[in-house]
């Protein structure tokens, strides 16, 4: 809104100190430090406020050491990271942008189901919560959208051979939520970047058009099934990630900063064109986006830390893994949501793995058999004997290790 009105300022009045909204670091800068500030100033309040009406975690006995100490511990502190991250975006995006719009509807459609789960887990005492049919759908009805937009939509395009203006400032054009060039031929396209790749495109139409070329115009069959997998296979490894204190805040944390650097580099026709990456106009604006969801996060795991003070519960992790899916696909970089996202691949894995494993063991041998001597994997660490502070740190330094391999693909190739 604020980009907004000091736009309007400029044009009507020449109001002084307009330009500094053009810049999308500075607006970035201004979205983190009003995110971290709500978070650990008004996060508290939400804390309170939810001791207060007694929404409190059900613990399973699972036989985990200082698992049972954990009951009672407010859940739903994912509205703190929800709050936090939409309030420095309505404030200082730009609202008109496709991008932004996306995000913001991911936020609220994810959260919305979240909430859901955990209101039928504190107040209906249900610790089934909602059916898992019921979040499939949701997921599904999320990807739907965003498939359907990303490919539909006339202002999601690339340019791939955009020309560098010779005569515009070059700071101006980095920093700036514009990137002016003198040729500009955007166009749609299923186009998206295959890691550790030389020629580094893959297009989703080929999936089809190798039949007949005119087959590519119905490539939206196969590409919004694939969005619909990828937000349901990301939102569900965040969910599960979310075990131990700060775990799931912490580790997001690492993939979404991560993501805002090729948010960065997408959005700027100068250091698309120097890491030849593949330049997709008006994404650079996500980055306003990024800053305040890892602001959010860094002052949610403020309480999260051990001893966590609030869980986020479903309504933080459906949350952050729909949103992490959602900039992975607008960058054109989720092929490299398995590298960037590994810990919340293990975590998924070792869930199909035991499970899988339990039911063949059971046919086989009438008896089932596991693998891990718990899962999620975390699970499986704390079982062994490990204390959860020690897992979380090592599982974030799993997460930053796999970051610079995902950062390294931009040259490696």
């Amino acid at each position: 809104m604020l980009y907004h009105l000091f736009e309007y300022l400029e044009e009507a009045y020449t109001f002084p100190g307009e330009r500094l909204y053009q810049y999308i670091s500075f607006r970035s800068a201004v979205a983190i430090i009003l995110s971290l500030g709500i978070s650990t100033i008004y996060g508290k309040r939400i804390i309170n406020f939810l001791r207060k009406k007694q929404i409190g975690e059900s613990v399973r006995d699972l036989g985990l050491e200082g698992q049972t100490q954990k009951a009672g511990t407010p859940t739903m502190g994912g509205i703190i990271i929800i709050i936090a991250t939409l309030i420095p975006v309505l404030l200082v995006a730009k609202l008109d942008n496709i991008y932004v719009i996306l995000l913001i509807v991911t936020t609220l459609w994810m959260g919305a189901i979240g909430f859901l789960d955990d209101y039928i887990k504190t107040f209906r005492k249900d610790k089934e919560g909602l059916k898992g049919i019921f979040k499939v759908v949701g997921q599904v009805g999320l990807g739907l959208i965003v498939g359907a937009t990303i490919y539909f939509h006339p202002d999601i395009t690339i340019n791939e051979n955009p020309q560098l203006p010779g005569s515009t400032n070059a700071v101006e054009l980095i920093s700036s939520a514009e990137n002016p060039v003198t040729t500009s031929v955007e166009e749609k396209s299923t186009k998206t970047t295959i890691p550790f790749v030389k020629n580094n495109e893959f297009d989703y139409a080929s999936l089809i058009s190798w039949i007949n070329p005119d087959y590519a115009q119905y490539a939206w069959l196969i590409f919004i099934p694939i969005v619909i997998f990828i937000v349901t296979a990301v939102s569900n490894g965040a969910n599960l990630t979310d075990g131990i204190d700060g775990l799931a805040a912490g580790t997001s944390t690492i993939i979404v900063l991560t993501l805002g650097i090729f948010a960065w580099v997408s959005g700027n026709i100068i250091f698309s064109d120097y890491l030849n990456v593949m330049y997709i106009p008006r994404t650079g604006e996500m980055t306003i986006f990024i800053s305040a969801f890892a602001g959010a996060l860094v002052g949610f795991l403020w309480y999260n830390t051990f001893p966590a003070q609030v869980f986020m519960g479903d309504t933080g992790s459906l949350t952050i893994g729909g949103i992490i899916a959602v900039i992975a696909l607008a960058t054109r970089k989720e092929l490299l949501i398995p590298i960037l996202c590994g810990v919340f691949l293990i975590e998924n894995l070792s869930v199909v793995m035991q499970v899988g494993w339990f039911k063949y063991t059971r046919r086989k041998y009438g008896e089932g058999r596991r693998i891990f001597l718990m899962s999620p994997l975390h699970h499986h660490f704390q079982k062994a004997g490990f204390h959860e502070s020690k897992i979380v740190v090592r599982f974030w330094i799993i997460g930053i290790f796999l970051a610079i391999v995902t950062i390294v693909t931009l040259k490696i190739r």
